[in-house]
């Protein structure tokens, strides 16, 4: 009979969590490649090639997710793009992928302002061993179940976060543990739960909504990868009014983004709306026309072109009119003339170009809330002036109620009411 011999396939897998692909050979060797496709805040090295003599040593090392380090060579060895290496840590050692070399390392560092003559820079040991890369693997494996228990730790504890993802070290010494929490978090105790559970050094790292998409990653409804796990690294405030000029449906399911909050996008072209806006003719109310009043009911900002009804609040037969014209017909207006009739020239739009989506004007939860000041006087005898004094701080509407001083509970307790309202 012959002999069948069967042989075992490699198994491969991609770790997009540090952009590399796994695979471990049939007779057991591990290897580890570099993947720049689906790298999280990759950069490309466009002045590959370019020789530089001075900062030669310095190069960029990734490590899980988007955290990345620069640090200088001191092991003699030649290091390139793509070599795994073994690195300095502030208790014992890491392993992380270097991803840039040469020029285009001092481009990155000028753009975290990080002086490279002052900085004090860790070093690299070597390049990684097997058996460094084996106990790397072993940590790795570690993240998941740890970061699940680390979760119900948390949540015995009673405490008020979310543990969003576990990076271990390469040597498997220490972990460090990113978390979201609106408020200050005392977990001291969580730390010895940790230590005693897991047997390594803790460190905790708060993190914000915006890191922790960037973090996990994906795909935005663009089509394209998340800004944040793309190249943002810094992030800036974004606010309502930066949707408002650009006249974007107030929508909270199309504003905001897989973290709950705005989209960073939305700042991407505001201030070219809000230049844009200034080049259009400011309206107080509507203009006069032979026929009659018409009311601003759209505006297209980039094109310059205001959408104007005779009929206040309806979308049906809209007459565009260019930004010159309105200036036009509101100098006419101050000199007491009603220019001809808007439906003289036929050239009305039946139908909105858009259509109002549910949810609008209730963009107000992106905004953060603004704090109260506490009455003390609310808890006094005088519950009517508490209560009206509130509702005048609360708003500057607040007015006291008519009927003289012999109902004063009952309307501290309707101004308080109101009060509420206001805030809300």
């Amino acid at each position: 009979m012959e002999e069948i011999q069967l042989k075992e396939k490699s198994t491969k897998s991609y770790d997009c969590a540090r952009g590399c692909d796994v695979e471990r050979t049939p007779i057991g060797e591990l290897k580890i490649r570099y993947n720049p496709r689906c790298c999280k805040l990759s950069s490309y090295n466009w002045m590959e090639g370019i020789s530089q003599k001075r900062y030669n040593d310095l190069y960029e090392v990734r490590f899980k997710n988007t955290r990345k380090i620069y640090f200088r060579n001191t092991s003699g060895q030649i290091i390139k793009q793509g070599d795994l290496v073994v690195v300095e840590a502030p208790t014992g050692h890491d392993v992380g992928i270097v991803t840039l070399e040469g020029p285009v390392v001092l481009e990155q560092l000028a753009r975290h302002r990080i002086d490279p003559d002052t900085y004090e820079f860790r070093r690299i040991y070597r390049k990684a061993k097997i058996l460094d890369i084996e106990r790397w693997q072993e940590a790795i494996a570690r993240e998941h179940k740890t970061m699940i228990r680390a979760r119900q730790l948390a949540a015995r504890l009673g405490l008020e976060m979310k543990i969003g993802d576990v990076e271990f070290q390469g040597d498997g010494t220490k972990a460090i543990f990113y978390y979201i929490a609106d408020e200050r978090v005392d977990f001291r105790q969580l730390i010895k739960d940790f230590a005693e559970e897991f047997h390594i050094r803790v460190e905790m790292k708060q993190i914000g909504a915006r890191q922790e998409a960037g973090l996990i990653g994906g795909i935005g409804v663009c089509g394209r990868a998340l800004c944040c796990a793309a190249y943002m690294s810094d992030f800036q405030s974004i606010t309502t009014q930066a949707a408002r000029c650009q006249d974007l449906s107030l929508n909270p399911q199309k504003l905001a983004g897989q973290c709950s909050k705005l989209k960073c996008c939305i700042n991407y072209e505001a201030s070219v709306y809000v230049d844009a806006a200034k080049q259009l003719p400011e309206l107080r109310g509507p203009i006069e026309l032979e026929d009659g009043p018409a009311w601003l009911m759209k505006t297209d900002i980039l094109a310059g072109t205001m959408y104007f009804s005779y009929e206040q609040g309806s979308l049906a037969n809209l007459y565009p009119l260019s930004a010159n014209q309105v200036r036009e017909i509101l100098a006419e207006n101050r000199k007491g003339v009603k220019p001809a009739s808007l439906q003289a020239s036929g050239q009305a739009v039946k139908q909105a170009d858009f259509i109002s989506a549910v949810g609008d004007d209730s963009i107000n939860r992106f905004d953060e809330p603004k704090k109260r000041r506490n009455n003390n006087r609310r808890k006094g005898g005088n519950g009517g002036n508490g209560g009206n004094g509130g509702g005048q701080r609360g708003r500057g509407k607040g007015k006291k109620p008519a009927g003289g001083n012999n109902n004063n509970n009952n309307n501290g307790n309707n101004n308080r009411r109101n009060d509420t309202n206001h805030a809300q």
